[in-house]
């Protein structure tokens, strides 16, 4: 049978830990990964609702984007949710990874998957980029690239909500118009990092969770930028089941991986 950290070992070979940020908490977050793995599930966050999910399907190990927990609990409290879901992990020796900014600058990881639903051509990261890796990729956060013909703002704003599948976006319009041909994106949280997208030429800033007084100064340096919210990077979950599934064929992996049902996107678009 395959370990956890069998599995753990192969996807740092395509994504180390030393790719992410100080600040994060990636790599195992509970469990045991000495134990073998019959079902694991991919998932963008780890909720109660999807641990729920995970214990129905018979799932021993999740693999998730986003890290289960960012702050050391203060007590285990099981009277509050986040506690009560660590303890029903652990009854059920549900292990749990998460790969979060490392597999945000990975070469092939989330930014690439992310450029790709833009259909982005001649990418190179947005920040921090590093070395060439083997299949020809540069590691670094977000992505850079054209898209395959210019467009004004309605049109990629349009362009996006059905490249994402959408309900609404938020759009910040500069002062003068101007066509949109080259285009960066960084999944989740990157309205500070808009200077970068200017530095590199970019017409149009894609990324989400824009505050009000950053996105003035966006306005006020002429770009465009689509504020597509956090939930987009939900692209992970089908993108580290096909990357799983590709190591599984490699590597003769005796386990079955599935994806998560749930929509973990805490938002609803009300309209008038």
């Amino acid at each position: 049978m395959t370990t956890g950290n069998e599995v753990i070992a192969r996807f740092e070979r395509f994504c180390p830990q030393n790719l992410a940020e100080s600040w994060d908490h990636v790599g195992l977050q509970l469990g045991n990964p000495d134990r073998s793995v019959h079902k694991l599930m991919t998932t963008l966050d780890v909720r109660p609702e999807v641990v729920q999910e995970a214990i129905d399907r018979h799932v021993d190990f999740i693999f998730a984007h986003h890290p289960i927990m960012f702050h050391p609990a203060k007590n285990l409290d099981t009277r509050n949710p986040q506690n009560q879901m660590y303890a029903d992990l652990l009854s059920h020796q549900i292990t749990v990874y998460g790969a979060h900014t490392n597999l945000d600058a990975a070469s092939g990881g989330m930014n690439d998957w992310l450029a790709e639903k833009l259909k982005l051509n001649d990418t190179r990261p947005l920040l921090n980029e590093g070395e060439t890796m083997g299949d020809g990729g540069s590691q670094g956060m977000g992505r850079v690239g054209m898209l395959d013909h210019p467009m004004n703002y309605q049109e990629f704003a349009q362009y996006c909500l059905e490249a994402f599948n959408l309900q609404g976006l938020r759009l910040i319009a500069p002062l003068t118009e101007h066509p949109v041909k080259r285009v960066a994106i960084l999944g989740g949280s990157g309205g500070q990092f808009w200077p970068a997208a200017v530095k590199l030429g970019a017409d149009a800033y894609v990324t989400g969770d824009v505050s009000y007084h950053v996105a003035h100064d966006m306005k006020a340096n002429n770009l465009l930028v689509a504020d597509v919210g956090h939930h987009v990077e939900a692209v992970s979950i089908q993108g580290l089941a096909n990357l799983l599934n590709r190591f599984k064929h490699e590597d003769s992996w005796d386990f079955e991986i599935v994806q998560t049902k749930i929509n973990t996107d805490p938002y609803q678009y009300i309209v008038k």
